[in-house]
């Protein structure tokens, strides 16, 4: 009666050892890459904690293998292409960097289309997951993003009207805001990000248009004198937009519990708290330009008109341009800005400190 005991539960271990074995089999390594600096704000309060929150409703089944500052290889340009042939497995980059390849995401970099970067954060994520799907069709979409509103940094000129940036050789991110620089006088230079400190020390540019958040992180209040921003109530000079992207076999390969955490860490929600923090982020980096006594210009009300006649070009010439391409531009335009507005209704203003969502 013991031996039988001894046997039947010898063979119950045996049954129940292959769904212990698959069960071991359902943990993952992800890797993250993205083109941000290890010491940068982005890094720091956005995807580590991402990470560490997926990690942890994982019950520790999904690690990553992180990787900030293309440490990887290639260049930023090339962050969607690693992500999407399978060489990384989730990426957070600035699709602009590729001009002209995710075109509808572009009515987001218009001139003057935001003002609060959790709110349009969510705008894009819904404009994304409903009338520009094709844009990354060829990965899964887990959250997208902007930044708060941009500003101007120059060497050794202060900014204060359209006629001061008239000669000038200004740092673009993306196709839409390097046009806008263009019809402001200045002569734009695409650029990524990791590129800009080389570029302002040589005299490459004169100037470089970023969000404060970002500043610290390549040390431009050092290698520049002058700051220009515009008033809160004027909307945003500029803003890009951003993704957070997952191969997509990858993501389909998963088990579904595993699944269930990616998808409970990605869309609206996630969306909106990527732009809050990122904007959040921006006071601190401000600062760093007024310790060094740095000059910061705010451009007055009227000048700002003078700003948002001039850029309105790039606006008209972006929907003509869809238009050619096959898009109804006017459609995606009014989109973009109904769902800014939608959005701006149900969100408060950005602040310091926030978590990670919940879903």
């Amino acid at each position: 009666m013991k031996r039988r005991t001894l046997i039947q539960a010898a063979a119950g271990s045996a049954l129940a050892a292959p769904a212990l074995v698959g069960f071991a089999q359902q943990s993952v390594t992800l890797k993250f890459h993205t083109f941000m600096a290890p010491m940068s704000n982005v890094w720091l309060t956005m995807h580590k904690p991402w990470m560490d929150k997926v990690e942890k409703e994982s019950g520790g089944r999904i690690r990553f293998e992180a990787y900030p500052g293309m440490q990887l290889g290639g260049t930023p340009a090339q962050l969607y292409d690693q992500v999407k042939d399978g060489v990384v497995d989730i990426i957070w980059t600035l699709p602009g960097y590729s001009a002209g390849r995710f075109p509808k995401t572009e009515a987001f970099e218009l001139p003057f289309m935001m003002s609060n970067a959790e709110a349009t954060s969510k705008a894009l994520y819904e404009y994304l997951s409903t009338v520009a799907t094709d844009d990354y069709r060829e990965t899964q979409l887990l959250a997208a993003n902007v930044h708060g509103p941009g500003a101007l940094h120059s060497r050794d000129k202060p900014i204060r009207t359209v006629a001061d940036l008239r000669g000038m050789k200004v740092r673009g991110p993306s196709r839409p805001i390097t046009k806008m620089l263009g019809y402001l006088g200045a002569t734009p230079v695409g650029m990524p990000l990791p590129a800009i400190p080389d570029a302002i020390s040589k005299g490459t540019i004169d100037a470089c248009v970023l969000p404060w958040e970002v500043v610290p992180s390549i040390k431009v209040q050092e290698l520049v004198k002058h700051h220009t921003e515009f008033a809160p109530d004027a909307g945003g000079f500029y803003t890009a937009a951003f993704v957070l992207a997952m191969n997509k076999k990858r993501y389909e390969s998963l088990a579904p519990e595993l699944r269930r955490v990616i998808d409970a860490n990605s869309g609206l929600a996630t969306s909106g708290w990527l732009g809050k923090t990122q904007q959040g982020n921006d006071p601190a980096g401000r600062k760093t330009a007024t310790d060094r006594g740095n000059t910061i210009t705010t451009v007055s009300l009227a000048d700002t008109q003078e700003f948002k006649r001039k850029a309105a070009v790039v606006e008209v010439e972006w929907i003509e341009e869809m238009n050619k391409r096959g898009l109804d531009g006017k459609l995606l335009r009014d989109s973009a800005r109904a769902l800014i507005q939608k959005h701006s209704h149900t969100t408060q203003a950005p602040n310091k400190g926030a978590k990670p969502a919940k879903g």
